[in-house]
């Protein structure tokens, strides 16, 4: 969501992207700008001033922090989904398991069972510290939303 905000804002407000050329391609002319030589920066079909340049790596930076919040939570999302499926998958066994009666279990499933116990114990706790580390993570990170302040 923060991402479609912030590239539909990016192509409301700003100019069309700009295509640099090669440097051999370069045109070093000022004719007619009004401008010193110096300050201009002429790359094939576009002219940009410095402060323009530094603007537009701005936004850029801006986005690739968004790009960058967005991947590590899809990367928590995607932990978090397969550890859910890893548990389901075991639950699912120990109650097949549970379901024979307690007389007709053999050692070998008991041990299954006690073992199933420990693996879904386990992953649970695996899933609780990636839950905090997701949390850690999004208060470490504001998002651009969050750490505005009104104006």
């Amino acid at each position: 969501m923060e991402l479609k905000q912030s590239l539909s804002t990016h192509l409301e407000t700003e100019k069309p992207l700009r295509r640099y050329g090669a440097v051999e391609q370069t045109a070093w002319t000022a004719e007619g700008l009004g401008r010193n030589q110096l300050d201009i920066i002429s790359m094939a079909e576009t002219t940009m001033m410095p402060e323009e340049i530094e603007l537009e790596m701005a936004k850029i930076q801006r986005l690739r922090e968004v790009l960058v919040r967005r991947e590590s939570e899809l990367r928590f999302m995607m932990d978090d989904i397969q550890l859910c499926n890893d548990i389901m998958d075991l639950k699912q066994e120990l109650q097949n398991l549970v379901a024979i009666p307690e007389k007709e279990k053999t050692k070998l499933q008991k041990q299954r069972e006690d073992e199933l116990i420990q693996k879904i114990h386990k992953l649970v706790q695996k899933r609780d510290f990636l839950v905090d580390d997701a949390e850690v993570e999004r208060l470490r990170l504001p998002s651009r939303e969050e750490s505005r302040t009104p104006t």
